[in-house]
C-alpha cells in the first residue's frame, strides 16, 4: 500500500529590523523537531536569514555569522550608531540631546542629498556576510525574496538570479539603502507590500504556511515629540494592520515577542534569538496538529508491504 503523500510545508519569514534575528531561533527548533521546510519565503531581514538557511548554512552557523558582525566595525558606522542606539527620551540628559540634535541634523544631510543614509558598499558587505554568493535557482530549499516595485508599485517576487542581489533588493529599506536597479525596475524592502510572504507561499504550492511575523509591537507607548515620531508611528500601525490581513494565508502563526526592541539594535541580538526559541517552542502543538509526527513503520508492516507489490515495482 502507497503511503499517504506529507503536505508540503511553507515558512514565511516576515519583516522587522534586528527584531527579524528572532527568525534564526525559530529555525533552529523547527530544526531540532524534524519540521520539513519545502519552500521558504522571506521578506528585508526575512528575506536575509531566510536566504542564508534556503542556502544551506544551519542556525548555529547563523549565530556565529551575527555575533561576526555584532563585533565588527560594520556594527559601529554612524548610521547604525544614529538609528540604531539613541537614548530614550525619558533618560536624556542635556549631553543627549545635544547629540541627538547633532544627529539628526547629519541624518537630515544624508536624505537630502543621497537616494539612501547608508553607504551601498558597507550594505552590501553586511549581506554578503550571511548569504553566499550563488544563485537562487542552487539553493537547498527553493527560497523566494519579496520586494517592492517602486516605480510600478507593485510587489515583485525574484525566483532566480542572483541570491545576494535579490536579498540586498528585499533589504533595502526605502530612505536608507538605495534602491536596487533591475532593468525598468527600482526594487526596495518588500514590507511596503508584503511584511509576511505567506500569500507568496500559497501560490508557490504551500499546503501548510507557518508564518513568523516580528512586527513592531501595536500597542507600544511612546512620545511623539517630533514630526519624525508621528510618521514612524503611523507607518507602524500601517504594517501592523498590512501583516495581520495578510496573516490570514498562514495556518501557524509565530509571533516572537520582540515588537518592544528597537528597528536595529545589536546589543539584544542573544535575547532576540532565544525569544524566537521561546516562542516556536510553544507553537510546536499546532504545528504537530497540523503535521502529526510520521507513524514507525514496524517489521511486520514492511514484510507486508513487501508481498502487496507486484514482482515488476520490487
Amino acid at each position: 500500500m502507497a503511503e499517504m503523500k506529507r503536505k508540503r510545508v511553507g515558512l514565511a519569514l516576515g519583516g522587522g529590523g534586528s527584531r527579524g534575528f528572532a527568525h534564526i531561533g525559530v529555525l533552529k527548533v523547527l530544526e531540532e523537531n524534524s519540521i520539513p521546510i519545502d519552500v521558504l519565503a522571506g521578506t528585508s531581514i526575512g528575506a536575509l536569514v531566510g536566504g542564508a538557511y534556503a542556502s544551506g548554512i544551519g542556525p548555529d552557523e547563523l549565530i556565529r555569522k551575527v555575533h561576526e558582525i555584532v563585533l565588527s566595525p560594520l556594527a559601529h558606522i554612524s548610521i547604525f550608531n544614529a538609528i540604531g542606539n539613541e537614548p530614550e527620551k525619558k533618560e536624556m540628559g542635556l549631553s543627549d540631546k545635544i547629540g541627538l540634535f547633532f544627529k539628526s541634523q547629519w541624518l537630515f544631510a544624508q536624505a537630502l542629498f543621497n537616494p539612501g543614509m547608508m553607504e551601498a558598499e558597507d550594505f552590501h558587505a553586511v549581506v554578503n556576510h550571511f548569504i553566499p554568493d550563488i544563485n537562487i535557482e542552487e539553493t537547498k530549499i527553493p527560497f523566494r525574496a519579496v520586494t517592492a516595485d517602486l516605480v510600478s508599485g507593485e510587489q515583485v517576487v525574484l525566483s532566480t538570479g542572483s541570491l545576494r542581489r535579490a536579498v540586498i533588493a528585499s533589504c533595502s529599506v526605502p530612505g536608507f539603502m538605495p534602491p536596487m536597479k533591475d532593468g525598468n525596475r527600482f526594487l526596495v524592502d518588500g514590507g511596503i507590500v508584503n511584511l509576511v510572504p505567506g500569500s507568496v507561499l500559497k501560490k508557490e504550492g504551500a499546503d501548510i504556511v507557518i508564518a513568523v511575523d516580528v512586527d513592531r509591537d501595536i500597542g507600544a507607548t511612546r512620545e511623539f515629540q517630533n514630526a519624525i515620531d508621528v510618521y514612524t508611528r503611523a507607518a507602524e500601525i500601517g504594517s501592523f494592520h498590512l501583516s495581520n490581513f495578510q496573516l490570514k494565508d498562514a495556518d501557524i502563526i509565530i509571533r516572537p515577542k520582540v515588537g518592544g526592541m528597537k528597528w536595529f539594535d545589536l546589543s539584544r541580538v542573544d535575547e532576540t534569538i532565544h525569544e524566537g526559541e521561546r516562542s516556536a517552542k510553544e507553537s510546536m502543538t499546532d504545528i504537530r496538529r497540523f503535521l502529526p509526527e510520521p507513524k514507525k513503520r514496524t517489521l511486520l508492516s514492511t514484510v507486508l508491504d513487501f508481498f502487496r507489490t507486484k514482482p515488476a515495482d520490487r
